[in-house]
């Protein structure tokens, strides 16, 4: 009997312990990250929750045609998950947002892209725990202009400014460009990824994270 007891108090330990240390991963963006439904299996982040294992909590803050630009149509800032994720406090941030913001009519406010990039950087990570860690991912390829969303700007203004955020911050740099370049068919609308192109966005984000 006491030996079937001290089995029972180590079980419970090691299940305690295990949810002591679930690691909480927070991820923000637009439609591309919201994918058909925050809790949809095929959006990127429930792919990349399937990838890590039990381990870890991936959570979906994704909000279709938001922008990171405070002056922009439809700014992140003002939705109610931007509340959320301080809420969560993650260990893990990954953000990925910047799509929307090459829309002419809110690229004309990108002399605020790199400050409102900072800021919400800072708003996240004054939640998180001191060694949380932050991701910024590069937009993904836009395969044909769509909705006033441009290529161009994103890789020719837009990334460069990411890159500072990053090297600013010391937040981790996730490229999510190069790696979805080849998969122009995974792209049905040429902006959005369908499942195949969310599961190669998982996986190099779950390579990242590991």
């Amino acid at each position: 009997m006491k030996k079937i007891i001290c089995a029972l108090l180590l079980f419970w330990s090691q299940e305690g312990s295990a949810q002591q240390h679930l690691v909480k991963i927070a991820c923000v963006g637009n439609s591309i990250t919201e994918g058909p439904g925050r809790n949809h299996p095929d959006s990127y982040p429930l792919q990349l929750q399937k990838l890590l294992g039990k381990n870890y909590e991936v959570k979906n803050f994704g909000v279709s045609a938001r922008t990171l630009l405070k002056k922009g149509d439809f700014p992140y800032w003002n939705e109610p998950q931007f509340e959320q994720v301080q809420a969560y406090a993650p260990d893990i941030l990954i953000l990925l947002l910047g799509t929307n913001d090459s829309k002419p009519q809110n690229w004309a406010y990108k002399e605020s892209f790199l400050e409102d990039y900072l800021e919400m950087i800072s708003v996240i990570k004054s939640r998180m725990p001191q060694q949380g860690k932050i991701f910024l991912c590069l937009p993904v390829p836009v395969f044909e202009d769509n909705w006033g969303i441009t290529e161009k700007v994103i890789v020719e203004e837009m990334t460069p400014l990411i890159r500072e955020a990053a090297k600013r911050t010391g937040a981790g740099l996730i490229d999510l460009h190069l790696p979805l370049k080849p998969y122009g068919k995974h792209f049905p609308d040429g902006v959005h990824p369908n499942k195949h192109g969310a599961t190669i966005m998982a996986q190099r984000l779950a390579d990242a994270i590991r």
